[in-house]
């Protein structure tokens, strides 16, 4: 049963496929400046990649992932799937959740070291276990944002026991009968149309 009409639903969907798409991107994005910080040798190029990954991090990569946890749980609980019927959705729904407190906690090397970088030009060697780390925390990323999206895509079977129990009761009692009644009319048709 859903909750959700046609329009609701695929503006509902639109919405969380955007944003999911976003986070994506924008974590990319971030791994592309964190390379760029690493292996540049030019202390300009540094020092714009971790002033930029901090500028990303906060306005573009947070939003996203919080926006992507709540159009997932309104898409859930509007729709056939739910939010705790499938056990795909709840692993999706754990893994946005970890994510985003990851998220979280991993900004704080990210504004250290772009705290450093607008002090000084960070030297070849300086801070350079929190900037691997950098490369390291999105590409690792990209990886559970694909994971995540591979379970929206292929989703597999498993219902938990809630979905189960579910399941029988929102088919009702009227449903074999109205199942017996479309029966009997495209019989009808059939014999009509003979």
């Amino acid at each position: 049963m859903t909750v959700f009409g046609p329009r609701l639903r695929k503006a509902a969907l639109t919405a969380h496929v955007t944003a999911s798409l976003g986070w994506f991107g924008s974590v990319a994005a971030f791994l592309a400046l964190a390379l760029a910080g690493l292996f540049s040798g030019e202390p300009q190029p540094v020092r714009g990649a971790y002033v930029a990954m901090e500028v990303v991090g906060w306005f573009v990569i947070v939003p996203l992932s919080i926006a992507t946890l709540v159009t997932g749980v309104v898409q859930s609980l509007g729709t056939v799937w739910g939010l705790v019927r499938h056990y795909w959705v709840i692993a999706k729904l754990l893994i946005t959740v970890v994510a985003t407190v990851l998220l979280l906690v991993h900004m704080q090397p990210v504004g250290h070291l772009a705290d450093a970088a607008t002090r000084a030009a960070l030297a070849g060697g300086e801070n350079e276990g929190m900037r691997i780390q950098l490369v390291a925390d999105a590409g690792a990323a990209l990886v559970v944002l694909l994971t995540a999206a591979g379970l929206s895509v292929f989703k597999p079977r498993g219902m938990t026991r809630y979905g189960v129990r579910r399941r029988p009761r929102e088919q009702g009692p009227s449903a074999p009968r109205a199942a017996s009644v479309r029966d009997r009319v495209e019989r009808g048709h059939r014999t009509s149309v003979r």
